[in-house]
């Protein structure tokens, strides 16, 4: 292997979270990749091999010790980017059926090598969150609803709860300074059908604090939600 990926194996394991030999060899094959494109369109600013480990996959994996993912759930990542946190739950969850939604067809591309040369299946959807909201074949569809560094909670609810089942679970995933974000969004999450958010923190290596922002869909969303883009920037809930 490439890519010092043991550095994250005894976190996982002791939270419970088995990483396979298999799943090893397509995380070092994905870094690879992600490392190779970088080159070419902008996928990320972390390419340093510990950084890559740490500060993606690591910090993806975590997910999994956060929110009970239940076998064979349809899982959505919304705004994507490189694959982060979907790509790295499906690695390691392959009964997962995942969908990876980015408004930028040129990370979809990217996306799609991965997936084909790691020899693994999943949507790729070229949709903005707000149009693929308003679309029955995604709203209202997903167990769980996962999102990583896209916005300000309030927006992001709006994004991501509408394609939430009733039951589904919305995870978003932000840094060190989310409590001020969690206790503005109480309105937005009550209006789209949220149930009051959990919050969960955990430390990477170092002083780095990662806070997961989970909340259950307890009610179906009116159906005017997801509003148009800018209505939903310039208006948050």
């Amino acid at each position: 292997m490439n890519y010092p990926l043991e550095l994250m194996i005894p976190v996982l394991e002791q939270k419970g979270i088995s990483v396979s030999s298999d799943a090893l060899e397509k995380l070092d094959k994905y870094a690879a990749l992600l490392v190779e494109w970088n080159e070419k369109i902008n996928l990320t600013a972390i390419v340093d091999p510990e950084g890559i480990v740490i500060k993606h996959f690591l910090d993806c994996a975590l997910l999994l010790d956060k929110v009970e993912i239940p076998k064979g759930a349809k899982v959505v990542d919304v705004g994507t980017g490189a694959g982060f946190p979907g790509m790295v739950l499906k690695i390691l969850r392959p009964d997962i059926k995942l969908t990876l939604m980015d408004g930028l067809n040129k990370r979809l591309v990217f996306l799609n090598e991965v997936l084909s040369k790691l020899g693994l299946e999943a949507e790729t959807v070229h949709l903005r969150a707000e149009e693929a909201g308003k679309n029955p074949s995604y709203r209202e569809k997903f167990d769980l609803v996962c999102a990583r560094a896209v916005a300000e909670l309030r927006t992001l609810c709006e994004y991501c709860l509408p394609l939430c089942k009733v039951g589904g679970v919305f995870c978003a995933m932000k840094g060190p300074s989310a409590s001020e974000e969690v206790e503005s969004s109480g309105k937005a999450v009550e209006i789209l059908g949220g149930k009051k958010a959990e919050v969960k923190t955990e430390t990477l290596t170092g002083a780095e604090v990662r806070t997961f922002v989970i909340i259950k869909k307890i009610s179906q969303t009116p159906p005017k939600y997801p509003r148009a883009s800018g209505k939903i920037q310039k208006q948050p809930l």
